[in-house]
């Protein structure tokens, strides 16, 4: 336990720290029914704990606040009612620094458990607080992603970050490379930690396919907008040429113009396009537009997970994610094994549904809520993002959004027949 709860400490840190540039006024905005406060998501993951771990673990723990598992509870039918996700911003009380007492509560309890478990339970204890701090790191990338668009709804466009994103380097020449068919695996192997919706392990049948070596960019997408993309129906799914229309978009979500120049919005504020950066913050919608505009297609869950497996071992060393700081997308780097930029960077659109696994069964109680009750009319997403904490990614992860939306840090990666 005492590797586990090292772990938990770090995970626990690194959430407060990445609150901690902001205001109470900031940690208390909700900007859409998507968006939680930022004390909202400082309070949850404590919740988490509390609920799976310290409520049926430690005989003797007593509970924070009575109505705490009221309000901080997510999602989860099985642990009881909860207050409306859209509604989250109203939550001026408990304050942010009642919330802080409340983390600094829970980890007190789960210091004394970690370092004294029930042997009779210790294996559970260990596997519950392993899926803790991976959803912990789960909502350390929900929290930029929604205090971004927190901050996007400000007129006066602040920073989250004093450093821009670097600029000036040029994107590296996108290739293609050819991938041969077959049976492949796909899914967890069993080897350290996954989530219950990347397994079991299966074989599919792939045919021979291509993928681009690097993601679009910036410069690649506005091609797209000046074709006059967002008007053309041709190249857009019914559902997402009215969601255009009815939403008027006509770019990425933090995309902006502003005396003839084009700008972005990012967390170190307002910044120029930059042509080489990958474009992100575009919805499958968007993504599937642009492929069939420039005669391509978005790879399968499948063939993408085919070729991440097969991508250079430091992939995820070298991966533009949470610790580089960075908080941006970057240009491919020049030079490098190919393909590039599969994990970190951005999530990457797929064309798969989400959908569970062949033989896949979720858990008994409320944990088995975790995954597999968002089977459902959304899109798979992989390879993780600047904003992913590092070791939090891998070739297996499915993420999955809805199609119409984009405030996530989401971009595309061409893929196309042989």
């Amino acid at each position: 336990m005492e590797a586990l709860l090292a772990r938990y400490r770090g995970v626990r840190a690194t959430t407060e720290s990445l609150a901690a540039p902001l205001s109470h006024e900031d940690q208390q905005a909700q900007s859409m029914p998507d968006v939680s406060p930022t004390k909202w998501h400082l309070a949850h993951v404590t919740w988490f704990f509390e609920t799976f771990v310290l409520g049926e673990f430690m005989a003797d723990y007593a509970a924070f606040h009575p109505q705490f598992a009221y309000l901080f509870n997510s999602y989860y039918e099985a642990a009881g009612p909860r207050h409306a996700r859209p509604a989250r911003g109203l939550l001026t009380r408990p304050s942010a620094d009642e919330v802080i007492a409340y983390r600094r509560h829970v980890d007190r309890a789960m210091e004394r458990l970690l370092t004294a478990p029930p042997r009779n339970s210790a294996n559970r204890i260990a596997e519950l607080v392993t899926l803790g701090v991976n959803h912990e790191q789960q909502h350390q990338e929900l929290l930029l992603m929604d205090i971004k668009h927190v901050f996007s709804c400000n007129p006066l466009a602040p920073a989250y970050a004093s450093d821009a994103p670097a600029g000036g380097i040029a994107a590296d020449t996108l290739d293609w490379v050819e991938i041969e068919g077959g049976v492949r695996g796909i899914g967890h192997r069993g080897d350290g930690f996954a989530f219950d919706n990347e397994s079991p392990r299966h074989d599919v049948l792939l045919h021979d396919f291509r993928i681009a070596s690097r993601l679009v960019t910036n410069g690649e997408y506005l091609e797209f907008v000046e074709d006059r993309g967002y008007d053309r129906a041709e190249h857009w799914f019914m559902d997402g040429i009215e969601t255009v229309r009815t939403n008027d978009w006509c770019g990425p979500l933090y995309w902006r113009e502003k005396d003839g120049e084009r700008l972005e919005f990012t967390l170190a504020g307002l910044q120029p396009l930059d042509p080489d950066k990958p474009v992100s913050h575009v919805s499958y919608y968007e993504a599937a537009a642009y492929a069939a505009w420039a005669g391509k297609r978005l790879a399968t869950e499948a063939e993408w997970e085919t070729v991440a497996a097969k991508s250079d071992s430091t992939a995820t060393t070298e991966a533009n994610l949470l610790e580089t700081g960075r908080l941006h997308p970057t240009p491919a780097p020049q030079k490098k094994s190919r393909p590039r930029q599969m994990i970190g960077d951005v999530w990457e659109w797929t064309q798969s549904a989400y959908n569970s696994y062949p033989g896949f069964r979720p858990a008994h109680g409320a944990i088995g809520e975790y995954n597999g009750k968002f089977m459902s009319n959304q899109m798979v997403l992989r390879g993780g993002c600047c904003v992913t904490p590092g070791g939090h990614a891998r070739a297996t992860y499915r993420n999955f959004f809805y199609p119409h939306q984009r405030w996530m840090f989401s971009g595309i990666r061409l893929a196309d027949d042989r």
